[in-house]
Order: C-alpha cells, then structure tokens, then sequence
C-alpha cells in the first residue's frame, strides 16, 4: 500500500521497510519487489548487489518475475 499509495501517502522507504519484513520471511513477491526498489533506488540507496541478491531470493522459489530480473541483471553484464 504504502509502494503504490493505496489508501495511504505514498511512502517508499515506509514499503520497502515492509517489503523487506516479508522478504526475510521468504515471501518471494515481496523479495522481487525490494530487489526492485534496489535496483531503481526507490525508498533504498541503488545497489545492483542487492537487488541481485533478492532477485535470486525469489527466483529460486521460481517466481518468474525475478527470474527474469535475474536474468536482465547478468544481461546488462
């Protein structure tokens, strides 16, 4: 809610301080979801290592969406 603004400010550190209490609980669209904010600096400080990191969290629970984030990151290698 707090990424989109849906029935609350938008706050993008506020989601991905969410974002990563359920990352860390294995939640694998909340682990593509922060590796995002990493990856774009939103709501975090841009780091492409750690948006790998989480992109792998969830890739291997075979989320598609960050297999394919994964698979971009070792494109723009």
């Amino acid at each position: 809610m707090y990424d989109l603004g849906e029935g609350v400010p938008q706050d993008l550190a506020e989601a991905a301080r969410w974002y990563r209490a359920a990352a860390d609980q294995d939640h694998a669209s909340a682990q593509n979801n922060l590796g995002l904010m990493y990856d774009y600096g939103e709501g975090v400080e841009e780091n492409a290592a750690e948006a790998v990191r989480w992109y792998r969290r969830a890739a291997e629970q075979e989320h598609a969406g960050a297999q394919n984030n994964l698979a971009l990151k070792y494109l723009a290698r």
